[in-house]
């Protein structure tokens, strides 16, 4: 009986050690492709062209939108002044005819 158990310890022993060389096998073959999909990543070019083109699409529609808004306050201003020559006129009027006695 312990010369079954001990061969059946060899026996496993036996298993454990090829199980083991082909689990180091295959690491090693995972490890290789890992570091070439790597170094495909690394070594392949970033698609520029089209970050460039986004970029260019982004600050044309800012200038767009900037432009806009100028416009708008531009005009706002020129409202603003025409309102406050008006008030002007009605106030040097009011002033004029207070001072003259024609309230």
């Amino acid at each position: 009986m312990a010369k079954e158990i001990t061969s059946n310890v060899e026996a496993l022993e036996v298993e454990a050690e090829k199980i083991l060389r082909e689990a180091k096998t295959r690491a090693s073959e995972i490890l290789l492709q890992a570091k070439e999909e790597a170094k495909k990543i690394s070594s392949s070019q970033l698609p520029l062209h089209e970050m460039k083109t986004q970029c260019d699409k982004i600050v044309s529609e800012a200038r767009a939108e900037a432009n806009r808004k100028i416009k708008d306050s531009e005009q706002k201003a020129a409202e603003i002044s025409i309102s406050a020559d008006r008030k002007v006129k009605e106030i040097t009027e009011r002033v004029v005819n207070i001072v003259r006695g024609r309230s």
